[in-house]
């Protein structure tokens, strides 16, 4: 009777656990994710605006809920003091883990100083806050800025004047222009002929607003080096509006749909991007998260690789959106991150 029961115990048990991993629900989760609708974690955003970012949370949320836990969102729309608050008001929730997305290191350093004394684990996404216990999460920022700089050189020879997109004090634009000065160094020929830059609301708008005023005092410029997608976009109209696309050549980092159908308007300017999908970008993030939640180590420094995308591979693959380039890029479905056996990955 014993045997009978035991045997009978192990067949319910199997098929539970079949149930459980056809579901989606792994029951192999270590606490506390075992238990995962109790677990609290908080996003607090420092940039929002553009399609990178909207894609961004899109893979916070997916991943947040392929987990199963409780996702809160906290915007701070560029506004550092209240990015600080915020985290506060995170730390008065009670969460469990918070990731910090972008943001300024003098105003951030404190804030997730105070989030790690409660108790808290955290991460941080493009933003230094100068904290050994907490991992950095990036795109290689250094290799973004690197790859689209090759790739100008490539396409225009190592003697140009250029104009440079850059805001100092944001982590990854930082990184990126450290790839700018080591090229520039590496090619007396290549002549910076004017910095300028604004993350002010609406970010595009703003910047084709200051690069009109450049190209109208610099008309010899041949390569405008954006590092960043919505800086491109602006560059992009004040390009169009001065009739120069047959001149310039815009290179620029991040991707989203809109990018693909700017780059592939005709007699476009925008030639060249390198990029990581913001989605894969925002799980690895929770992904990172859930690991130190569990105990875990994802380690100091968490690098999700980016990939160049060309113009040209755009348009001889006729590739429309992201999920076109995904096909064609399978490295955009997913990246091999901070994984784990248990993780559980977003239906897609």
């Amino acid at each position: 009777m014993n045997l009978f029961k035991k045997l009978t115990s192990s067949i319910l048990a199997t098929v539970m656990m079949l149930t459980l991993v056809t579901t989606g629900v792994f029951a192999a989760m270590p606490a506390p994710l075992d238990n995962p609708s109790k677990v609290k974690i908080a996003l607090v955003r420092y940039l929002s605006t553009g399609d990178f970012f909207q894609a961004y949370l899109s893979g916070v949320e997916t991943q947040a809920k392929a987990l199963g836990v409780d996702l809160r969102v906290f915007d701070s729309r560029q506004d550092a003091a209240l990015q600080a608050d915020m985290v506060d008001q995170a730390i008065a929730l009670g969460v469990d883990g918070i990731i910090i997305q972008h943001g300024l290191t003098e105003s951030m350093q404190a804030a997730a100083q105070r989030a790690v004394d409660a108790g808290i684990k955290v991460v941080a996404f493009d933003v230094n806050v100068e904290n050994p216990k907490i991992p950095q999460i990036e795109q290689s920022d250094y290799m973004l800025g690197k790859l689209a700089l090759e790739q100008a050189i490539k396409d225009n020879g190592n003697t140009f004047k250029a104009g440079y997109v850059y805001v100092p004090g944001i982590a990854p634009l930082d990184r990126r222009d450290k790839a700018w000065q080591e090229i520039k160094a590496a090619n007396p020929g290549i002549e910076e002929a004017a910095v300028f830059g604004t993350l002010d609301n609406p970010i595009a708008n703003s910047n084709a607003n200051q690069a009109r005023s450049v190209l109208q005092a610099n008309r010899d410029i041949t390569v405008m080096f954006a590092p960043y997608d919505e800086f491109a976009k602006g560059v992009k109209i004040a390009v169009d509006e001065a009739g120069l696309t047959d001149q310039i050549d815009i290179y620029s980092a991040d991707v989203s749909t809109a990018d693909i159908s700017a780059m592939r308007e005709p007699g476009s300017a925008w030639v060249a991007t390198v990029a990581t999908n913001p989605a894969v970008v925002g799980e690895v993030c929770v992904r990172s998260l859930a690991i130190m939640l569990t105990g875990g180590d994802p380690g100091r420094s968490v690098i999700v690789p980016p990939t160049l995308i060309t113009q040209k591979f755009l348009n001889d693959n006729d590739i429309k959106n992201m999920d076109d380039l995904g096909a064609k890029m399978p490295q955009f479905q997913h990246a091999d991150v901070a994984m784990t056996g248990w993780m559980p990955l977003p239906k897609r």
